[in-house]
């Protein structure tokens, strides 16, 4: 199953959270051999071309190489393409995996590949193109000290790094998409522009008003409540626009969303 090179970080899928992946590792310096097994030779070629990866279209090939083996396809195509593997010949003990994929558990890789694999489960943010990512990592109850800690180390080189139970993986999934503090901006900014800001206005208060606030909670002793206690008196400005959106139900609206994020998670979880 090996080949003599057993020294690269391989991705197995070749899409945008492989091409982010890849794209923080170097951005952070990263000098390690990457490379990148997938069918369609247009991917292959764009992350050769941008990154200076190894693109290797043989599934077998591309397994035999890798010291750290991660898979970054879409969930229903996870357990298929870990049987594909498995079919080629037994893993050698202590093969270090990670599964990039929303909805298939530890468990379910962990019986797609047998004993001898080391799994993880990451959940990296796009922000980790420019290693200013966070990541959420599960490891299996097999996973030994020296498997975790490469797995850590390599998410550590684009963002933050947390460890989480698995039964927190697809909360955790709803909540961290950059997406969301993106269609906040633009939401805020379609809003400045309607009350009279110009583009380039909007943009700047907007984005002080998400930035630091989300900043200032990690800067000093007042909690989050206390912060925003501060930052609206009563009676001015800020507090007209706070109950403006507590009374649309601002914040059941968010948990709503979040809860159909939750149901389509659980929903990817193969039967």
């Amino acid at each position: 199953m090996r080949g003599p090179g057993m020294n690269a970080t391989v991705f197995v899928g070749g899409g945008r959270i492989t091409g982010a992946l890849v794209a923080g590792l170097r951005h952070a310096g990263f000098r390690g051999r990457v490379v990148v097994c997938d069918r369609h030779a247009k991917k292959l070629r764009q992350l050769r071309g941008r990154y200076a990866v190894h693109s290797q279209p043989d599934l077998r090939r591309a397994v035999a190489d890798a010291n750290l083996l991660l898979i970054a396809v879409r969930p229903a195509d996870v357990l298929p393409l870990l049987a594909r593997i498995a079919a080629t010949g037994p893993m050698p003990r202590r093969s270090v995996a990670v599964s990039l994929a929303a909805g298939v558990p530890l468990r379910a890789l962990r019986r797609a590949m047998g004993p001898g694999v080391e799994w993880a489960r990451a959940m990296p943010s796009p922000a980790c193109r420019n290693a200013h990512g966070l990541t959420a990592l599960a490891f299996d109850r097999g996973a030994g000290t020296a498997s975790r800690r490469r797995v850590q180390e390599l998410f550590e080189r684009v963002g933050e790094v947390i460890q989480i139970p698995e039964r927190e993986f697809d909360a955790f999934t709803v909540a961290y998409s950059t997406s969301q503090g993106l269609h906040a901006l633009a939401a805020r900014i379609r809003a400045a522009r309607k009350i009279g800001l110009s583009a380039r206005t909007a943009f700047a208060a907007v984005a002080h008003a998400l930035m630091e606030g989300a900043r200032a909670p990690g800067e000093g002793e007042t909690s989050l409540e206390g912060l925003l206690a501060e930052a609206a008196t009563p009676g001015g400005i800020a507090a007209a626009v706070l109950d403006a959106l507590r009374a649309g139900a601002y914040e059941r609206l968010v948990e709503r969303a979040f809860r159909a994020g939750l149901e389509r998670a659980r929903k990817m979880a193969p039967r």
